[in-house]
């Protein structure tokens, strides 16, 4: 199984921003804990500060892999794109948020990612990429 892991904007500084948000661990350490616990997944890990290079991310692998789990991080908020490229791939996509974007500011509260993806997790941690994870092996 290929699953593949796309973050976005502003991700690449997890475990030095806002760590009161986000937690004091890195993706790339946190993806390592991911492999012990899914030996049998192979993972494909891309991160892009860019709108268009997220884009290009899910294309590439929306026809060929099991399962996306992306975060769009603030481009959830405001990129209908990425919302258009997921309606536009075959490969079923599950939103992840670290925090609990509802709880947040209002301009938080707007996804156009959500009504195109298969599922959403928002507000648990790292946890919730896991549980993305476990969700796509058990709907393959």
């Amino acid at each position: 199984m290929k699953i593949a892991i796309i973050n976005g904007p502003n991700l690449n500084l997890l475990g030095k921003r806002e760590t009161d948000i986000y937690g004091n661990q890195p993706f790339e350490k946190y993806l390592d804990e991911v492999k012990v616990l899914f030996p049998s997944v192979e993972f494909h890990y891309y991160q892009s500060n860019l709108e268009g290079e997220l884009i290009n991310e899910l294309q590439r692998v929306g026809y060929s892999f099991d399962g996306i789990v992306l975060n769009p991080a603030g481009y959830t908020h405001t990129s209908v794109a990425i919302g258009d490229a997921i309606a536009a791939i075959k490969t079923p996509v599950i939103e992840v948020h670290i925090s609990n974007v509802h709880a947040r500011e209002d301009f938080r509260k707007l996804s156009h990612v959500s009504g195109k993806s298969a599922g959403s997790i928002f507000g648990l941690g790292l946890k919730g990429y896991e549980l993305a994870i476990r969700w796509l092996i058990d709907h393959k």
